[in-house]
Formats: structure tokens, C-alpha cells, sequence
């Protein structure tokens, strides 16, 4: 559902020109005495921002799709979820290749590969969190499959 959003994003409904109709008074309103050209360059970066935040919460979604029902994070996971979600932003800039007002770019495709790494980060860090908080720590020994061996007593 996430890369349905992701892909309606890349319509001319969400194109520079119809963007800056709404971002554009806002950022006028919020800084009256800006400069035209300061205005649009912040409509630039909000615009590349957003990339790097939907492919952020992608990334986040498929390396949970991959991981599946087992628990903590593995590198390879978070591999598999970067290969996918840069083939997406691939798909997704060869779509806009055929949508009038947009273009296909490969400084966006980066800015999304970015936005799906720095959500690996994110994910590994947090199960990272998440296993010192049940006390399993960075040095518990893990079976082959990489779950926490627990010592029986």
C-alpha cells in the first residue's frame, strides 16, 4: 500500500507546479520577507525532503515484510529491503519518464536510496534498543538462525 502512495506521489497531481500552489503561499505566509528565489529553494528542499521521508517509512515496511515473524535485525534483511526499495524508486522515476509535467531523475532515485538506508539504520538501531531492553545485549550467543540462546537453569 505504501509503494501505491509512493506512486501516486509521482502524478502530475503532485508535480513542482501543483505543489508550489499550496507549499508556496504557506512559506510566503511564514516568512513574508523572504526573497522569491529563497521561497522556491525551500520548496525544492521540502519537496526532495519528502523523498527522503517516504522511502525512510518504506524501508521501515519492508525490511519488516522481509524479517517476517522472526525477531531481532539482520544485515541481510536490511539488504534484501534496500534492493527492493531502490528498485522501487527505479520503477517509480521510470514512471514519471511518462507523466508530462514530471521526469525521471537519478538524483532522486539516490535521495530515495538514502531515505531507505537511513530507515535500515533506523530499525537496526531500534532492535538494537530493543534487545538490551530484554537484556539480551550485543555479545548473547545466537543460534544458527540467529535467535538468543537463553542459558537453562
Amino acid at each position: 500500500m505504501w509503494a501505491a502512495l509512493i506512486t501516486s506521489f509521482s502524478t502530475d497531481s503532485f508535480s513542482s507546479e501543483h505543489t508550489s500552489r499550496v507549499i508556496l503561499p504557506v512559506l510566503q505566509w511564514l516568512f513574508p520577507h523572504a526573497a522569491p528565489e529563497s521561497l522556491e529553494f525551500a520548496h525544492h528542499l521540502i519537496r526532495k525532503s519528502a523523498h527522503v521521508l517516504e522511502y525512510f517509512i518504506f524501508g521501515l515496511l519492508v525490511v519488516r515484510g522481509v524479517r517476517g515473524g522472526r525477531s531481532g535485525w539482520r544485515v541481510g534483511w536490511a539488504l534484501a529491503a534496500l534492493a527492493i526499495a531502490a528498485g522501487w524508486a527505479g520503477l517509480d522515476e521510470l514512471h514519471q519518464a511518462f507523466v508530462p509535467s514530471r521526469g525521471p531523475s537519478l538524483m532522486d532515485v539516490l535521495i530515495d536510496v538514502c531515505g531507505a538506508a537511513s530507515g535500515q539504520l533506523a530499525f537496526a538501531a531500534g532492535a538494537l534498543v530493543w534487545s538490551r531492553r530484554r537484556g539480551a545485549g550485543r555479545d548473547a550467543p545466537m543460534d544458527s538462525a540467529g535467535t538468543e540462546v537463553r542459558a537453562r537453569r
